[in-house]
């Protein structure tokens, strides 16, 4: 990632912080005037907002430095970290309102000022909700999982936000003081599917878990930009450090090329791989000769060593391209 995008995404994310804090204050006002549950465990979900936002803008200056000697790969990771720990304090706020909100249903409190905090509800969960979209958008387009993560919790705080309104009207419309006690758990439930999926994914970076939707689209512009050389591809694998993609695969090709011919070929696939893409991808690339077997399936016409007429051009596919094995026609 280039110096100037970091630190547009280390200015975004200051704001967003700045912004979170000055929403805290605001949702605290209005539950000291209305002294609704639902409005409290709005409020203490700021708190999370808060300190994930810190965590989150630390992270990515981390993430943003060079490579070392120690990091080799980068300090990418770190931001799958930072997902993991947003996704934590969502889940451990969430368990908390659920407790409050149950105290609250046997001891009911009664409540003030709704429509003040109908106002104020309104205002803070649209900033949220502009906030979450446009975080996510550029995250998504510089491939950070630190913004994503920012972005779907600021939009799903938004969310809650708008069943508080509706949970709040119930209210004021009806006097049953025990809604806001039940509209609090149902934000609470929507807040630990949040913080479970944030954990979920950011768990699966850590793991190197395949994604299966990025390993498609990088096969899909392999495939369509494909070389007569690059006879066959195989075992390829995709590990995410962070922004930044690393690529291991196999490609097969003529076996009489010289050295001088297959790096050419390995660096028209880099270039390939590389192409409109934010971040740089790295590709380790594990070059093999042709066998007698692979003619059939060759699409280099002009070869004078062919043993075989070719016979059909394989498709590369997810299911045919990770696995570790040259293609055959079958």
């Amino acid at each position: 990632m280039s110096t100037t995008a970091a630190r547009s995404n280390y200015q975004l994310q200051l704001w967003a912080l700045l912004m979170g804090i000055a929403l805290m204050a605001i949702k605290f006002v209005a539950w000291w005037f209305t002294n609704s549950n639902a409005i409290l465990s709005d409020a203490l979900e700021s708190i999370i907002n808060v300190v994930a936002g810190a965590f989150a803008l630390f992270s990515l200056v981390i993430a943003a430095q060079p490579r070392d000697h120690n990091h080799p790969y980068g300090h990418g990771k770190i931001e799958f970290v930072s997902a993991g720990f947003e996704g934590a304090l969502i889940f451990l706020a969430g368990i908390l309102i659920i407790g409050k909100a149950i105290y609250n249903l046997r001891f009911p409190q009664p409540l003030g000022s709704l429509d003040l905090g109908v106002i104020l509800t309104v205002f803070t969960g649209g900033l949220n909700y502009f906030m979450g979209i446009y975080l996510e958008k550029r995250g998504r387009k510089v491939e950070s999982a630190i913004m994503v993560a920012s972005g779907k919790h600021l939009q799903s705080d938004a969310w809650s936000s708008i069943g508080l309104i509706v949970g709040l009207g119930l209210v004021w419309i009806t006097g049953w003081v025990v809604l806001d006690s039940v509209m609090a758990i149902v934000f609470a439930l929507l807040i630990i599917y949040t913080g479970y999926g944030l954990v979920r994914s950011a768990m699966a970076g850590i793991m190197d878990e395949t994604d299966t939707a990025l390993v498609a689209e990088i096969v899909e512009k392999l495939q369509a930009q494909r070389s007569p050389h690059w006879i066959d591809i195989h075992n390829l694998r995709v590990i995410k450090y962070g922004a930044n993609l690393h690529i291991d695969c196999h490609m097969t090709v003529p076996w009489y090329f010289t050295t001088r011919e297959a790096h050419q070929e390995v660096e028209h696939l880099s270039h390939v791989a590389n192409d409109n893409r934010e971040n740089p991808v790295e590709l380790f690339i594990h070059v093999d000769p042709c066998l007698p077997d692979s003619c059939p399936l060759c699409m280099k016409f002009d070869c004078s060593y062919r043993k075989h007429a070719f016979e059909k051009r394989v498709e590369w596919k997810l299911e045919n391209v990770v696995v570790n094995q040259k293609h055959e026609v079958g």
